[in-house]
């Protein structure tokens, strides 16, 4: 392709020249390109080498559809892998280098895998690689199959900022249709969100062009931003929608040349998606070279860049959107002749064009690039070809959002069927090509009110005939230019009972490269529907999923990095704590004391776990969940999320609990309360705060009335201080917090409502470590004062402030578990010694079915037991139960949780171990790092099994 920079067009003057560097040779753009315009302008035809052939490929088409220009990009020392090049802006000194090349993309040393393409065609590494041994190929495979290069030392940007905002109307799209929609909703005086991937807006007025409302279209669309300029619009421009999420929320990437993009999480009221058409590939032998175009990118080029794509063109085409082109690129000083594979087009010729109906290309010749195009057995010489295949409507997003697609037979392409709630397609994406009824779908979709725009001018007809891939014809015939697949693939997966639509996608990786099949989906379902005697709407399509284009991680994460990443919880009395000398450690999202005073660790540790069981321990458990459920419905919904029945919790009572998930995996343990008969408190693990609210909130709206039940997270609202030991009643006695603590009035597991200094206080007699204990609940605000008198009186009781490492030695002679510690991914109830629900519940609950299935009902499942080790040394966390076979030693599983026991004066572990509850009394090996030891298994309670001090 000859592509040159003609010196005067539609930009005018040309404009600040740009230096930059193509695989170190050095060229020039000018402000304004694109890195693809700007290679373009340059002459420069192989940009890069397909996946899997490395064969030489070139540019196609002009924006995000682009399947070929891919490419690392260097700038100010940052590396910028795998960026289209369509959609880059040039900069000052650009390093652009080809990608899955070696050492570029015009020698390219891997080239010779084409020759061996027969022996590598669509599933060959499904066969080929399985002997001996797929481990022995996946290096150096791994090492070939990557695109572009990370560079280490380039590090994202510090700062991606993320934003939600509300309008009532979202435009996805600013060309005609788009702007119609908007200009219609803001003279309505109605909230309006434009946004549009391109820098300019304005879609295809800008080189297709047009007359509306008697002027120019480039005046229409100035006029119309002025209007929009006065309302209540937000115009976002180089901003792409790229997702529809639930409830209609839309994800953007606005792209910003500070390097900080941005996010936009926005939840309209409406939603009108105007985001075009994509021009798709004519199928024929070698339709892959550098030097086949999308006919509207190279007009694209020549309305907005002022640049000439060849001097001597073909066109191809089926349809009647190919004359402006043609017309276009002859007036423009190129010799094009346009061949129109329908015997009797209706357009009239443009001047200076040869027009050639009923003609199809039947290959093109050129060893590297476009040299000659074969029509119908006649040899025409030209450096470029562009092809018009017909227009497939951009109807990512809306199916995103659950839309269903028919097939239109008029435009040859799938379009909305009906609209979601919320969701109106206007434009080409909802298959409109002519100019008048763009304007008049997006106007409605805005408001409907008011005069419509009116076209005297632009594409009015489109006139398309079908012309779909082959499978017949002779040589190679490309679908997906970036993963190589040809027609002869799509036979091979029919043949091999891969017909499915889905099955097609996998097993040819047909669209799954980089452009999601943007240009090569819908002839690949023509293909399929060829080779298997079917219609292309019984093909059917794929699914589509976001995002609609790739996005950074950096921009998905934002700020949420180092810090904020994960965001440090600090208690309400941190400096109270570090007043009393409290050694912080993190504790999942929470930084915790884990033991207090100025000694070495263990010895206070030690010291606070044997003190607690002899007198009184004082502990800050405020991170412990407080989820309240409240509502007419708030007993089921906590009966279908729970493993226990719930509903038959009396007021006043808390019952202990396990929460599965789907799989009947325990997620987390812990305790529920019960207020009222509408109102429950559910105290979860601390690190499992906003799962439980996540997964409470999720069966609230899917499977119950949300109006008659209720979530609310008020954890950090309320402080839980602990008291417990032997002494711990008569502390909170002395607090005077104005309840009858009687054993009769406050048994075990139920709680009572109190006053602390004139403010209300809950009081529970719950226990973590098997010793009478109670916490009590207060307002945040209030929780310093309680703790300075909770501090006094057990100073007079000889009490000890208890951290968290000791309360976890504490637990473990209890057995009690701590969900995630003790249990893994594969831990059921049964498996905890937790069996009575799954055998007597007959109502529906989460986890249920999968508690009874075949791998539920082993025998030999790991189960939680206690182990007993003689001498002074614990157990290692995570060392492994062993027993020997005849393959060697296996495992039988692995400690959990392991301490030295200052009360029992000897170590202590629990475990999962396979068939652990029929080993009891066994002995058997534990292993860590080449060591053995001999253990008993035992049961997990080892202090006080009757429950005694509970009540003592």
């Amino acid at each position: 392709m000859t592509a040159k920079r003609l010196s005067t067009g539609a930009q005018g003057s040309p404009s600040k020249s740009l230096s930059f560097t193509f695989d170190g040779r050095s060229l020039s753009g000018r402000s304004g390109d694109t890195v693809a315009s700007a290679l373009l302008a340059n002459g420069i035809r192989i940009l890069g080498r397909s996946f899997k052939y490395h064969r030489p490929r070139g540019l196609w088409g002009s924006g995000a559809e682009e399947p070929n220009a891919i490419v690392d990009i260097t700038l100010d020392g940052e590396r910028h892998p795998n960026a289209r090049a369509t959609t880059v802006p040039l900069a000052e000194g650009m390093e652009v280098r080809s990608i899955n090349a070696s050492p570029n993309a015009e020698k390219d040393r891997y080239a010779l895998l084409d020759r061996f393409s027969r022996f590598l065609p669509a599933g060959f590494y499904y066969k080929t690689f399985l002997w001996p041994d797929w481990h022995l190929f996946e290096p150096r495979i791994r090492a070939m199959a990557g695109l572009g290069q990370l560079d280490p030392e380039t590090q994202p940007p510090a700062d991606c900022p993320q934003r939600s905002a509300h309008c009532d109307l979202l435009v996805i799209g600013a060309g005609p249709a788009g702007l119609a929609a908007a200009q219609a909703a803001a003279l309505e005086g109605r909230e309006v969100m434009l946004v549009d991937e391109q820098e300019r807006p304005g879609g295809s007025l800008l080189h297709r062009g047009g007359r509306i409302d008697e002027q120019d279209g480039s005046n229409w669309l100035n006029s119309t931003l002025d209007v929009l300029e006065t309302r209540n619009v937000t115009r976002l421009c180089s901003t792409t929608a790229y997702g529809i999420y639930d409830h209609n929320l839309v994800c953007l990437w606005q792209r910003r040349s500070d390097r900080a993009d941005r996010l936009w999480r926005v939840r309209p009221q409406q939603i009108v998606i105007a985001t075009g058409a994509i021009e798709r590939p004519l199928v024929f032998t070698n339709n892959d070279r550098p030097g086949i175009m999308s006919a509207d990118a190279a007009l694209f080029y020549l309305r907005r860049h002022d640049i000439l794509v060849g001097e001597r063109i073909v066109i191809a085409t089926n349809n009647d959107s190919a004359y402006p082109v043609a017309a276009a690129l002859a007036q423009a000083g190129a010799e094009v002749v346009l061949a129109d594979s329908r015997q009797a087009p209706q357009m009239p010729i443009p001047e200076g064009v040869e027009v050639l109906p009923d003609r199809a290309v039947q290959q093109v010749q050129g060893q590297q690039v476009v040299e000659a195009v074969v029509l119908n057995d006649q040899r025409r010489q030209a450096d470029c070809l562009l092809v018009a295949g017909g227009y497939t409507p951009s109807v990512h997003l809306y199916c995103q959002a659950k839309g269903r697609l028919r097939y239109d037979e008029d435009i040859l392409a799938f379009v909305p069927e009906e609209m979601p709630a919320g969701i109106t397609v206007a434009g080409a994406a909802n298959g409109a090509f002519d100019l008048a009824n763009v304007l008049k779908q997006g106007h409605a979709a805005g408001s409907g009110k008011g005069e419509t725009p009116r076209a005297t001018d632009g594409l009015s007809s489109y006139g398309i005939e079908p012309a779909w891939p082959d499978p017949t014809s002779q040589g190679r015939q490309w679908i997906d230019f970036q993963n190589d697949v040809t027609v002869k693939d799509v036979a091979l997966a029919a043949r091999e009972n891969y017909r499915s639509v889905e099955h097609l996608k996998r097993y040819t990786t047909l669209g799954m490269a980089t452009d999601q099949g943007k240009t090569s989906n819908m002839n690949g379902l023509a293909a399929m529907a060829a080779v298997t005697g079917r219609t292309i709407p019984e093909v059917g399509t794929t699914t589509y999923r976001p995002p609609y284009v790739p996005v950074p991680l950096p921009v998905i994460a934002g700020r949420r990095r180092a810090e904020l990443f994960s965001p440090m919880r600090r208690l309400v009395l941190e400096n109270e704590h570090r007043a009393a000398d409290a050694a912080f450690r993190e504790y999942g999202p929470w930084l915790r004391p884990a033991f207090y005073g100025t000694g070495e660790a263990q010895q206070e540790i030690q010291r606070e776990a044997r003190k607690a069981r002899q007198t009184l321990g004082l502990f800050d458990g405020s991170p412990l969940g407080k989820i309240e459920v409240m509502g007419p419905e708030a007993a089921a919904l906590m009966d279908f999320n729970s493993y226990n029945t719930l509903s038959t919790l009396k007021p006043g009572r808390v019952r202990y609990g396990f929460m599965l998930n789907e799989d009947g995996v325990v997620y987390d343990d812990g305790v529920v309360m019960r207020l009222a008969e509408d109102h429950f408190i559910v105290s979860c693990s601390s690190g499992h705060v906003p799962g439980v609210v996540m997964r409470l909130e999720e069966w609230r709206q899917d499977r119950f009335d949300p109006a008659r039940v209720v979530i609310h997270n008020s954890t950090p609202e309320w402080a839980t201080l602990t008291a417990t030991g032997p002494r711990a009643k008569e502390l909170v006695a002395n607090l005077e917090l104005g309840i009858d603590l009687s054993d009769e009035t406050l048994p075990h597991m139920s709680f009572l409502n109190g006053m602390f200094e004139g403010i209300g206080v809950r009081v529970a007699r719950v226990s973590f470590t098997g010793d009478r204990s109670y916490e009590i609940t207060l307002p945040a605000s209030r929780a310093a004062a309680l703790w300075a008198r909770m501090r006094s009186e057990g100073d007079k009781l000889d009490a000890t402030l208890l951290g968290t490492e000791g309360l976890m030695i504490l637990r473990a002679e209890k057995g009690f578990i701590v969900a995630g510690k003790d249990t893994d991914g594969y831990t059921m109830p049964m498996d905890l010694g937790m069996s009575g629900p799954r055998n007597k519940r007959t109502n529906e609950y989460v986890g249920k079915r999968s508690l009874f299935t075949e791998e539920a009902e082993r025998s030999d499942r790991p189960a939680l037991v206690g182990l007993k080790v003689e001498g002074d040394t614990p157990l290692a966390t995570g060392a492994h139960a062993v027993e020997d076979g005849p393959k060697g030693a296996r495992s039988l599983g692995f400690v959990t949780s392991s301490y030295w026991s200052p009360t029992l004066e000897r170590p202590i572990a629990l475990a999962l171990i396979a068939s652990g509850r029929q080993r009891q009394g066994e002995d058997i090996d534990i292993y860590h790092l080449g060591n053995r030891r001999r253990a008993t298994v035992t049961q997990p309670c080892t202090l006080d099994p009757e429950g005694d001090r509970l009540h003592a």
